[in-house]
């Protein structure tokens, strides 16, 4: 898992990354919570993900937004993370250029960022958004949503509550050629204490699917 550094726009990025031994692995981008909350790329939650993804043979990267850790700048509000993460996403398909597909996820404000990048990156193919904070930001800009993923909170989340996921659900659910699952892990709050386990076998259940029907 070694240690890189990538040029953004704020200068200095500091991630992790795993290359996948595969030729043409698929590649995943994996987006922290709130950094002024505390959100790195080692929370728990990002690292069950990054894991995940790792199981599933994918070459996967994680990273500090700006001002976190060893990345520099300090924080935008989202406007430079979703700089920091397109550079991020620019690195991973450079130095996987045959990758067969690209996934992007986030936990919480990441997956806030993730879904942005997401509407401005046609490449991408898949998607896994943890615990959106529907409660605190806007997610109107993803319907329509331009590719099939997964959205994933717990019953017991103030910040991702079901009363502001089912509206988005619904929303999602009338597109044509779109499909959005969304799986509630029953007890799990905000940040799925104790329900980890529960999370690894939601998202590898995700992408095992969603790799199959991609081919």
């Amino acid at each position: 898992m070694p240690d890189v550094i990538i040029n953004g726009p704020a200068g200095r990025i500091e991630g992790r990354y795993h290359h996948s031994p595969t030729p043409g692995a698929s590649i995943a981008l994996l987006l922290h919570p709130q950094p002024q909350a505390g959100g790195t790329m080692n929370n728990k939650v990002v690292y069950t993900a990054y894991q995940a993804f790792r199981a599933r043979n994918f070459s996967v990267l994680r990273f500090n937004f700006r001002g976190v850790g060893r990345s520099q700048g300090t924080f935008d509000r989202g406007e430079g993370e979703l700089f920091d993460a397109a550079s991020a996403l620019d690195w991973l398909q450079a130095y996987n250029p045959s990758a067969r597909t690209c996934w992007i996820g986030g936990f919480s404000f990441g997956s806030w960022i993730s879904l942005q990048l997401l509407m401005r990156r046609p490449e991408i193919d898949g998607f896994i958004a943890i615990a959106p904070p529907v409660a605190r930001y806007d997610f109107s800009f993803l319907t329509p949503c331009p590719t099939s993923g997964m959205i994933v909170n717990g019953n017991d989340d103030p910040i991702s509550p079901m009363s502001g996921i089912e509206p988005l659900m619904t929303r999602l659910a009338k597109q044509k050629d779109i499909s959005v699952d969304h799986v509630v892990i029953k007890g799990a709050d905000h940040f799925f204490r104790d329900k980890l386990d529960a999370l690894t076998r939601a998202v590898d259940t995700y992408v095992g699917k969603r790799l199959k029907q991609l081919g």
